[in-house]
C-alpha cells in the first residue's frame, strides 16, 4: 500500500514536463498550461464514479484496473512523442490512474491499518506520496542533464515503477465489497446525495479549501517574496517553495508518530492553528519572519488532508467509497483557489493570502466542531 501511494507522487511530476514540452514543440504558455490541466481533469470528472465502481467491484480490482491505465498513460511517450496531443492524452491516462489510486488507495489503508490506526497510517502514507512527489521532478533533470538522454526517457522509469506496483498489488488482501439485502445500490447519485449530511459537506468542502490553499500557497510564494522583499525570483524566491514542500513531508513524517499519542481529532486542531499561525505571520513586513512562517505553514498544512479523510471515513466507514470518491473530487480544489488568488494578485499579492488564511479560520472552526461532535478513534 505504501507503494501505491509512492506512485501517486509521480503525478506531482507534471509541472516539471511543462517547460520540456514547451521547448520540444515549441508552444505557446497557453498550450503548454494544458498540461497540468489535463493532469487535474480526471479528478473532477471520474472520482465519484470510480467510487461507486469501488463499492461494487472492490478497491483491489479498481487500484489494478487504475495503475493499468497509469502505464499506459507512461508508455505512450516511451512509443512516440511526434505529436503534441500525445503528450496530453498520456498525462491524461496518468491523471485519470492517479484518480483511482486516490479514491481506493486511501480508504483501502483502512483494511490493512489496525484498529485505531488509520489516521496515523494514512498520514505516513501521505509522507511516502511526498517522497514520490520530491523524487520524480529531480529525476527529470538527472536523465537529461546528468544522463544525457531525452526528457521522455523519464516515463520509462516511471513505466518500471508502476508495473512493479501492479506485481505487487496482485497478492494484496483487501476487504471485499459486502451489500447488504436492503441497502440501497451504490450510484453516482446516491454518493452525491451523501452532501445532505451537513458534516459531510463540512468536511468534503474542507478537501476543496484546504487543497486550494496547499497549491496556492506553493503557486504565490516566490512572487509573494518577490514583492515584498525583492529577492530575485529566479533563485532566492523560489526557496521559498522548496522551504513549503519540504516542512509538508517533515510534517508528514511528524504526524506519523504524533498520532500514535494524541487523537486524530486533536492533531487536527493543533496543525490548524500551526497552519493559520503562519499564514498570519506572513503579512509581517520582515523577511525573516515571513521565511520562519513559511516553514510553520508547512508543518500545519501537512496532515490537514489525511485527518480529514481519515475523521470521516472513521465516523461512516460503511460509505468509505462513496465518501472517497467526494474527496477525491474535491481536490479540483487545486484548480480553483489558485487562479482566484492570481485574479486578486493582480492588484495585490499580499491582499490575496488573506484567501489560505480565510481557508485556515474555516478549518480551524472545523477541527473544533469535530472534537465537540464526534467521538474520539480509540488508539490502540
Amino acid at each position: 500500500m505504501f507503494l501505491v501511494f509512492f506512485v501517486m507522487g509521480f503525478g506531482d511530476a507534471v509541472g516539471t514536463l511543462v517547460g520540456f514540452v514547451t521547448r520540444e514543440f515549441n508552444l505557446p504558455l497557453s498550450l503548454a498550461g494544458l498540461l497540468p490541466f489535463f493532469g487535474l481533469l480526471a479528478f473532477g470528472l471520474f472520482s465519484v464514479p470510480i467510487g461507486v465502481l469501488s463499492a461494487k467491484k472492490g478497491k483491489k480490482y479498481v487500484l489494478l484496473v487504475f495503475l493499468s491505465i497509469a502505464l499506459i498513460g507512461v508508455l505512450i511517450p516511451v512509443i512516440s512523442i511526434s505529436r503534441y496531443y500525445f503528450v496530453l492524452i498520456a498525462i491524461f491516462l496518468v491523471g485519470l490512474g492517479m484518480t483511482g489510486l486516490q479514491v481506493a488507495g486511501n480508504p483501502a489503508m483502512r483494511d490493512v491499518s489496525a484498529p485505531g490506526l488509520f489516521s496515523r497510517n494514512l498520514t505516513f502514507a501521505q509522507f511516502i506520496k511526498s517522497l514520490g512527489s520530491v523524487t520524480a521532478p529531480y529525476m527529470v533533470p538527472l536523465i537529461v542533464v546528468v544522463l544525457g538522454l531525452g526528457w521522455q526517457n523519464i516515463f520509462v522509469v516511471y513505466a518500471a515503477v508502476v508495473a512493479f506496483c501492479i506485481v505487487m498489488v496482485l497478492p494484496l488482501r483487501l476487504k471485499k465489497p459486502q451489500q447488504e439485502p436492503d441497502a440501497p445500490v451504490t450510484s453516482i447519485k446516491s454518493s452525491f446525495l451523501q452532501l445532505k449530511n451537513p458534516y459531510v459537506l463540512m468536511m468534503v468542502l474542507g478537501i476543496f479549501l484546504y487543497v486550494g490553499a496547499e497549491v496556492g500557497l506553493n503557486s504565490w510564494i516566490a512572487i509573494y517574496l518577490n514583492r515584498m522583499f525583492g529577492l530575485d525570483i529566479e533563485s532566492l524566491a523560489t526557496l521559498g517553495i522548496g522551504f513549503f514542500l519540504t516542512t509538508l513531508v517533515i510534517g508528514r513524517m511528524v504526524g506519523a508518530i504524533v498520532l500514535n499519542f494524541i487523537s486524530p481529532k486533536k492533531f487536527f486542531i493543533i496543525s490548524s492553528i500551526l497552519g493559520l499561525a503562519g499564514l498570519i505571520g506572513m503579512f509581517i513586513p520582515s523577511q525573516t519572519v515571513v521565511i520562519i512562517s513559511i516553514l510553520i505553514c508547512g508543518l500545519g498544512f501537512g496532515n490537514i488532508f489525511p485527518l480529514i479523510f481519515s475523521i470521516l471515513i472513521d465516523r461512516i466507514p460503511e460509505k468509505s467509497n462513496e465518501l472517497s470518491g467526494l474527496m477525491v473530487m474535491a481536490i479540483v480544489g487545486g484548480a480553483i483557489i489558485p487562479g482566484i488568488m492570481g485574479v486578486i494578485a493582480d492588484w495585490s499579492v499580499r491582499v490575496s493570502f488573506l484567501i489560505p488564511a480565510a481557508i485556515f479560520v474555516y478549518l480551524l472552526f472545523l477541527s473544533i466542531y469535530t472534537w465537540r461532535n464526534t467521538e474520539d478513534t480509540v488508539q490502540k
